[in-house]
């Protein structure tokens, strides 16, 4: 009788009630995930009412010993989320602003460029620079936004003195060319070698002088390192080799302390690799590819590459499934797979899956700016080696069967920091580069329930609104189709039970 009595203006604001509710679910949980990348429902589901129902908390540690590995995780993950500068950045003047007038495109981000002012502040500034007028003057012009106030500003320095720290900025702003950037430098090596032989004589007098001498070791190394660059963009690669090695023994002895900073090892790596030098390539990685030492593309994918050069001119997919791979073979694809674990963006650059853009001045380890930085110097590299390519073609996605829950648990290293993807936005210019994202962030089970729910009610109140008739129809036999189940056992139960106290049971 209750169902008989309901009119279709009941049904209609029934479904379009709650095609409404269900549209506003749907909303907040987008939103939610948007920004936070989890669902609301899941995330109180597992963390409220989990508890309640009996399950264990996989967040509190069991015992101490967990809880230290957490926290060295933690550290660990901090650390993976910090901003390195690149140690192959192209040069302002001679090579982004010439990618800026050809394209019209700026290549550099405004929070890319304010970290390298950044640095520089910290590498070429120390608290005595107001003893040296050309010094106080060089201090103002790295804090200066506007590029031609700084060039203005170096050119005034070096009216006073020859300045070590205005040519470097001139070489690296006004200069058009590597030849004319290189110019300058020699200019700059000069005067900063007179300034560290000065202050190093006097680098016990005090803290003061102590710290003028710390940023004139800062100077003289950041020199010879974008000379040697110089030298390996002009050709003269065997010299750039030369002074780079000169500057990781520097490093090796402690005499440089921010030349960790720099990673001059990978400059070197890079130059070796185009000398196709590959014995002191596996020297140099024996040197810092240690677990004690931090990782990089440059590091694990050079490895890569030198293993799968042993047996790549000769690797067949087909020939490898018919009779498993070699002692060799496994080898190059178990360091292809730990690559990949570290840097799993790489790939699509090297196989060209992805169109490189000129890398940025600063890049977050393990995300998509390095896996850029390194595609644009070394993919030269893998194409000179035979059947590299194909190999890492192969291979590479293997790695993800063996690290299902790459945020939560790693193979080799640590698992995936979750901040990469918000700093590689920051580094990169987004207009024209789409940011690679890893894992996938697939759309919650509760997303794409309420986006079904709410489209299935509208569907209803809709066609409730336009055929009234027919809707009841249809709503009452499927309420009578739903509840005949119901009723068939209650036609069972009457038919066993006594009706004496069946009319007992119904009148309790």
């Amino acid at each position: 009788m209750f169902l008989n009595t309901l009119t279709p203006k009941f049904y209609v604001a029934l479904t379009g009630t709650s095609s409404l509710i269900s549209g506003l679910i749907l909303i907040f949980e987008w939103w939610y995930f948007r920004k936070y990348g989890t669902s609301f429902i899941e995330q109180v589901s597992v963390s409220h009412l989990r508890p309640l129902l009996g399950g264990v908390d996989s967040s509190s540690p069991s015992n101490p010993n967990t809880s230290n590995g957490e926290a060295d995780s933690n550290r660990q993950s901090v650390s993976e989320c910090k901003v390195w500068r690149n140690p192959l950045n192209l040069f302002r003047g001679a090579e982004y602003n010439r990618y800026t007038w050809v394209t019209g495109r700026e290549p550099l981000t405004y929070y890319d460029m304010n970290l390298s002012a950044q640095d520089h502040q910290t590498f070429f500034t120390c608290d005595s620079d107001h003893l040296r007028p050309a010094d106080a003057i060089m201090q103002k012009a790295w804090r200066e936004r506007n590029p031609q106030a700084r060039i203005s500003a170096a050119h005034e320095a070096l009216e006073l003195e020859d300045c070590a720290t205005a040519y470097i900025l001139l070489a690296e702003e006004e200069a058009t060319t590597i030849m004319e950037a290189e110019r300058l430098f020699k200019q700059a090596l000069k005067a900063g070698e007179g300034c560290y032989r000065r202050s190093q004589q006097l680098q016990h007098h005090g803290t003061q002088y102590e710290a003028q001498h710390r940023r004139d070791t800062n100077v003289l190394v950041y020199i010879k390192r974008r000379l040697a660059m110089c030298s390996r963009k002009l050709g003269r690669t065997r010299e750039a080799v030369k002074m780079m090695r000169d500057l990781c023994v520097f490093q090796l002895m402690k005499e440089f302390p921010l030349l960790s900073m720099f990673n001059i090892h990978e400059n070197l790596l890079e130059s070796l690799l185009e000398l196709q030098n590959y014995a002191d390539v596996q020297a140099v990685l024996a040197k810092y590819d240690d677990i004690s030492l931090p990782k990089s593309a440059t590091i694990c994918y050079t490895a890569a590459l030198l293993k799968a050069r042993a047996v790549s001119d000769k690797f067949s997919p087909e020939a490898a499934s018919r009779r498993g791979l070699s002692t060799a073979e496994m080898n190059a694809v178990e360091a292809i797979h730990r690559a990949v674990e570290f840097n799993p963006h790489v790939p699509k650059y090297l196989l060209e899956m992805k169109s490189l853009i000129l890398p940025p001045e600063h890049i977050l380890k393990r995300g998509d700016s390095e896996a850029i930085a390194y595609a644009f110097f070394h993919l030269q590299h893998w194409k000179r080696v035979e059947g590299a390519l194909n190999l890492l073609h192969c291979t590479w996605e293997g790695t993800f069967r063996m690290i299902p829950y790459p945020l939560e648990k790693g193979h080799l290293f640590y698992p995936y920091p979750i901040c990469t993807e918000t700093a590689d936005r920051e580094l990169l210019p987004t207009v024209f580069h789409e940011v690679s994202v890893y894992p996938k962030k697939e759309l919650p089970f509760f997303i794409l329930f309420t986006a079904g729910l709410c489209s299935f009610t509208a569907m209803l109140a809709l066609l409730t609104h336009q055929f009234p008739e027919l809707m009841g129809v249809f709503a009452k036999a499927f309420l009578s189709t739903l509840f005949a189940p119901l009723n068939f056992i209650m036609e069972k139960v009457e038919s066993i039970l006594p009706s004496s106290l069946w009319h007992q049971l119904t009148r309790i």
